[in-house]
Formats: C-alpha cells, structure tokens, sequence
C-alpha cells in the first residue's frame, strides 16, 4: 500500500470515529475513552493530509498553466518559478506525514514501574544498583516527574540488593522503556586496596504501569498472604502481621510488600506492582509472534541482554545496541542527565521505524 492510500484509510476511520463521538451516550465509558484517544492521535494526520493534498492540486495546477501555450508568457514564468518551491513543499510534509505515521507504542504515555536488582559482582554490584537507583531519582527531577520509592532492600554498606520505584509525568514509560536489560560498571571499589578493575552488574527492568482499563483481574486468581514483617538488624520490623504477599495463581507471578507499617498500603502497592508485571507479562505473549519485526528495533528489551557499560576509569558509557560512547559518567550516572543517551536511542528508533514505511 503507498503512502497516498495510507492516508485515505486513515482519513476515513477518523471521520468514522467522528460521527461515533457524536454520540457520546451510545458508547460505555472504555469505548469512550478508546476512541476519543484514537481520534485525537488522527487529527494532526489528517490535519496534515488535506494541506498535503491542496499543494499537490496546487503543483498540478501550475503544470497545466506552464503545459498550455494559450496562457500569457508572464503567467506561465511565474508558474515555472513557483514549482520547485511547491515541491519542495511537498517532499517536506512527506516526511512530516511519514513521521506522524510511525507507529506508537501503545503505552509511551503511560507511567512506569522501576525494578532494579544487583547482579553479578557482589557488595559492588549492591552499590552499582544503588547509583542507578540514583540516576533514575535525578533524572525524574530533571523531567519534573513524581517519583515514589515502593520498596528497597539495602545492604549494610549502602548498596542496594533490590528496589522498586514508581515514576509518573509527562512522556515517562516512552523515555524509559528501553532502559531495560543488564547495566554493567568497571570502577575500582572503595575497599579494594591494589586498585584493581572490578566489573559488577545490575538488572533494570522499566514497566509500563498498568490501568484498570488495561488488565481485569479477578480476585478467585489471588492467594494474599499476610505475615510479619523482617528486615536486617531489626530497623523498619513491623510487631503487627502488616507484610503482604500475592499471588497470581494463573501465572505464578507473585509480588511482596512489606514497607509500610499499614496491611492496606503493602496490599494497595503490592497490586501496583502485580498489575504492572501481568500487564509487562500479557505483552510479552502477544509480541513474542512478532519477535522478527521486534529484532529489526532497538535490542530485543530482554533483560538477559547487556545493554550499556559505565567505565570509570575512562569516564566512558557505552550503549552496545546503537554503538554509542559517550565520555560523560559524572553527567549521566552521577548527576541524571540521562536525555545524553535517551535521545539518541529515541532518533534511532524513529529512524528504524520511518525507514519500514513505504
């Protein structure tokens, strides 16, 4: 199908959509809501389409008053003046059009859930995993985000075994979602007297925080148990049964909780999080029968994969999916400026994407 077609395929489902919001009362509050989204990502499309569609109408207009001889010499040389303009014009707002066209992901609005677990490498890795936990806190204050800490499971020395954080605002899962994978530092530990290289790894994992209109849950498929809190030295233990622990029976998945002093607030944000890995799970399901097209995008998103290095003894970060090396580990991991590596994944992306359109 060429791009012309597209275009009037997508022309016409708008002014479907557009008699069926006519009448608001004839559709449920989901369908609504759907909709209503649906049309507004249309319109700037075909906003752009009939302006596209009045130069070519144009250009063809100039042709003909150049092609016919009858006209006057002085109308037919401002004519041949004005056509590489217009089509310039033109070669213009087909990119534009191309760029519109590039298919969303269906959640880059949405907000995410953060999970971040040392790996490989021990004390060290517990302190890498806490410096990224870091840099994502600086980066959502950088983008004005909210940034809720749902759970932390730290070490004696400060690191960070495991932790899990909400982040809300504008644009946050599209901007984050290919942090998933294995992050990997090479820095010289604070104990370790010779000097020497360690190389330590952490597990991120970015998922698109899942609405109720997104996943149905139902509550026969829960086991919820409810114990008492522990922790290391007897800091944050709870006397109270206060912990929560559930499970999606279906699937396995099972999610604890046990930070805040209140059952109710372990089991509200222990949801939180099972809707978010049931969502990121569902997914998974209906992309794995498109894993060709997923191989011609950045990564795989498989959190197996090693995706970036941050060596500190050449203040060197390398993201191995776009060959990008950036000598910028004070800015990036330190101080959040994270838009260095975020944008050039999000350029190649988009350039992947619009070079798949016809």
């Amino acid at each position: 199908m060429d791009i012309i077609s597209k275009l009037e395929q997508i022309e016409d489902n708008y002014n479907k959509i557009a008699k069926q919001l006519e009448d608001p009362s004839a559709l449920s509050r989901e369908e609504f809501v759907t909709i209503s989204k649906e049309y507004s990502d249309l319109e700037p499309v075909v906003s752009e389409f009939k302006i596209y569609q009045g130069k070519i109408n144009e250009l063809d207009e100039l042709k003909t008053i150049v092609a016919d001889d009858s006209n006057d010499k002085e109308m037919q040389d401002l004519a041949s003046e004005e056509i590489p303009m217009i089509k310039k014009d033109i070669i213009d707002m087909e990119l534009t059009i191309k760029k519109h066209l590039i298919p969303k992901d269906r959640d880059d609005e949405k907000n995410a859930i953060l999970e971040i677990r040392a790996g490989t490498g021990g004390g060290e890795a517990a302190l890498f995993a806490s410096d990224l936990l870091k840099m994502y806190q600086k980066y959502a204050e950088i983008k004005k985000w909210s940034f809720e800490l749902i759970s932390i499971s730290g070490t004696e020395i400060g690191g960070c075994k495991e932790a899990t954080a909400s982040i809300s605002g504008k644009d946050v899962f599209s901007r984050l979602k290919f942090e998933s994978g294995v992050h990997r530092v090479q820095r010289v530990p604070e104990t370790e007297s010779s000097g020497r290289i360690h190389t330590s790894a952490a597990t991120v994992a970015v998922l698109p925080e899942a609405e109720d209109i997104d996943i149905k849950i139902d509550e026969k498929e829960l086991r919820i148990d409810i114990f008492r809190a522990s922790g290391p030295g007897g800091q944050s233990v709870n006397t109270t049964d206060s912990a929560v622990r559930i499970v999606h029976l279906p699937t396995g998945i099972t999610v604890s909780q046990q930070d805040q002093k209140s059952q109710h607030k372990n089991k509200e944000k222990a949801m939180r999080i099972l809707k978010a890995r049931l969502y990121d799970h569902q997914k998974a399901i209906e992309e794995s029968s498109r894993s060709e097209e997923r191989r011609n995008q950045i990564g795989s998103g498989d959190r197996s994969e090693r995706i970036r290095t941050y060596n500190f003894p050449q203040s060197r970060i390398s993201d191995h999916r776009i060959n990008l090396t950036l000598y910028k580990v004070e800015e990036i991991l330190n101080n959040g400026e994270l838009d260095y590596l975020v944008d050039p994944l999000l350029a190649e992306d988009a350039a992947n994407k619009l070079a798949n359109i016809n």
